[in-house]
């Protein structure tokens, strides 16, 4: 797909922003290689180049752009000396802003790739952590990691349940069965003063957080050319 047509599809869910044409050429290939892989695998039920940037790259992007707005500009990294779950040190980020001294990013269920792989692009000096248990959808993922030339980028091959907690400073979960059954999961897996980014229905907000006593949730942000899709963000105490 020309990445000219990419960056005009992406606009409106950058507000402003640019990717640069490295950028554009990962999300070229990354398009490419998913329609290739979703002829003999179930990646996606959207099976069209343009429909596939807007879904799923503009969502992810979107939400790759409130979690973690320096971007590629200022990459966010963890220090040598910090473990992976050990807390942030810095209280006084913004509702969106990353926890600046653990970026670790689980995202759970992440299918075809979505928003995990988009935010890795979006944000390369994050660490993120894919969780799929299925095992066509791991080698799939694999191979778009190698293709996009991606480091610090890993699959974890197994169901998030079966994670330890304190896991990740940031937690994504998009468009997942089961979403009041995995949760309890994504919360069990943040780490102290971690947030939970959900990208959902506006009518789940509210199942949300009922089920997340230990969250608080700022105000949903629409996603733009969705009527009902929203990025709702809930922080750890």
């Amino acid at each position: 797909m020309e990445t000219a047509c990419i960056a005009a599809l992406l606009a409106p869910f950058l507000d402003g922003a640019f990717l640069s044409s490295v950028q554009l050429e990962q999300i070229s290939t990354y398009i490419d290689l998913l329609i290739r892989w979703n002829s003999r695998v179930n990646l996606t039920a959207i099976r069209t180049p343009d429909e596939i940037v807007t879904r799923h790259f503009g969502e992810s992007f979107f939400a790759a752009r409130h979690l973690f707005p320096c971007g590629a500009d200022t990459p966010v990294r963890r220090p040598a000396s910090q473990s992976p779950t050990a807390p942030p040190s810095n209280p006084t980020t913004t509702p969106a802003q990353a926890p600046q001294t653990h970026p670790l990013l689980a995202d759970i269920g992440s299918g075809a790739g979505f928003p995990g792989l988009p935010i890795k692009i979006w944000s390369p000096g994050t660490s993120v952590t894919l969780i799929e248990s299925n095992n066509k959808k791991v080698t799939f993922l694999r191979e778009a990691i190698r293709a996009l030339g991606l480091s610090d980028i890993q699959v974890a091959p197994r169901r998030a349940e079966d994670l330890p907690g304190a896991l990740a400073a940031t937690v994504t979960l998009r468009a997942v069965e089961h979403f009041n059954q995995i949760l309890p999961t994504a919360i069990r897996l943040l780490a102290p003063s971690g947030r939970l980014a959900l990208l959902i229905s506006n009518p789940q907000l509210q199942v949300a957080i009922g089920l997340s006593p230990t969250l608080t949730w700022p105000n949903p942000i629409p996603i733009p050319a969705s009527r009902s899709m929203i990025l709702a963000v809930g922080h750890k105490a």
